[in-house]
């Protein structure tokens, strides 16, 4: 009788094992949405501003190129914007790298910190 007493008194208060390991799982998995989400909403925010800076760029250019007065001037214009745009090229494959390998470790750390081993039970 007694055994049936605290078998309910476990139950009531949720500490029966497989009652906690769907909470633990959820609870982790919503971390895990928590963290890739504030990655991608950091990765957002970049990229406008990258976006922004390519606007400022060619109308930059075009502003030069209207200002010209030769074509070696006008053609050095165009050969400075284009050599600052493959830089911003490289400088956005690495910022493509970087924030891939950001939520690739959220993610590897999520596994890290038991979401696997609460489910291998």
């Amino acid at each position: 009788m007694a055994s049936k007493d605290t078998s309910t008194s476990a139950a009531k208060t949720g500490s029966v094992p497989f009652l906690n390991w769907g909470e633990e799982r959820t609870e982790s998995a919503m971390a895990l949405q928590k963290a890739i989400l504030e990655s991608y909403e950091q990765a957002s925010r970049e990229w406008l501003k990258r976006v922004q800076s390519e606007v400022a760029l060619w109308s930059d250019l075009a502003a030069k190129l209207s200002a010209t007065r030769t074509v070696p001037e006008a053609l050095e214009t165009y050969s400075k914007c284009a050599s600052q745009r493959m830089q911003m090229a490289a400088d956005d494959g690495r910022r493509l790298v970087n924030e891939s390998q950001q939520i690739t470790q959220k993610i590897a750390q999520s596994l890290g910190n038991g979401w696997t081993s609460t489910g291998s039970t």
